[in-house]
């Protein structure tokens, strides 16, 4: 059964103009909103501290729960929802639906991109077979909006990355996201932007919109945000938990 679907923006027949540098988006998108999945805590917070460009997230620990925050990078605003380890065999259905649940309340009213931010030596069949089951319950057309980011590995040596990069599962899920792929190594904050803003583009800013969580009641998390945070040249990043949501693995 799928548990969602993709939202049709009807009567929006304007031709796509150029916004930025990044990419083309609709006139109508004031905001991009993307969900982070993965096998590694430290890689996801340290992809939003990288598009962000400051440490909005501690790479040390998993909190165990769904944080939000925001930003505004190069005049685009940009939600960023990252995840806890979903892809741990210890949660259980239930768990997995409330984190899912608590995700679609975040990046109201819906996902453009999801972003799998994947750790190549130590994604696992495993691994991939809990990442697709994540991603078919927010809709059967999540992987059309998924890009796979390849984690740079912890220990770099000759012909490693070419070898991690022929893993069979690794490559089943970038077949099943359409081959979307982009190595983390090297990659500058603009390209990783323009990747999420053509994927946008190419759904004419569609959003993916999961309409059996529509009754759940999400409260809106109250901003909290650090002095530090304050300091920042970055006018609006917030980051929140989700209540209830915490558990440590």
């Amino acid at each position: 059964m799928n548990l969602c679907y993709v939202s049709l923006l009807t009567g929006y027949l304007t031709p796509l103009k150029r916004r930025s540098s990044y990419g083309l988006l609709p006139p109508y998108m004031s905001e991009l909103r993307v969900v982070l999945l993965g096998n590694s805590w430290s890689q996801r917070s340290s992809v939003v501290n990288f598009i962000l460009g400051t440490n909005v997230f501690s790479t040390e620990e998993d909190p165990g729960c769904c944080l939000r925050v925001s930003g505004r990078v190069k005049e685009k605003h940009i939600v960023l929802i990252n995840t806890p380890n979903l892809l741990h065999p210890n949660i259980s259905n239930k768990e997995l639906t409330e984190h899912v649940e608590t995700c679609v309340g975040y990046s109201k009213p819906g996902p453009h991109v999801f972003l799998l931010v994947l750790q190549p030596e130590d994604f696992t069949e495993e691994h991939k077979q809990r990442l697709q089951k994540i991603l078919d319950l927010f809709s059967n057309q999540s992987f059309d909006h998924s890009l796979v980011l390849i984690s740079t590995p912890r220990e770099e040596s000759p012909g490693l990355m070419e070898k991690v990069l022929e893993s069979p599962p690794l490559i089943d899920m970038m077949k099943k996201c359409k081959c979307r792929n982009l190595k983390q190594k090297n990659l500058e904050p603009s390209e990783l932007l323009r990747h999420l803003d053509k994927i946008a583009e190419e759904h004419s800013g569609d959003h993916v919109s999961c309409d059996v969580f529509e009754d759940t009641e999400s409260s809106s998390p109250a901003d909290q945000q650090s002095p530090k945070q304050k300091q920042t040249q970055t006018a609006d990043i917030h980051s929140v938990k989700a209540a209830g949501k915490c558990r440590k693995f």
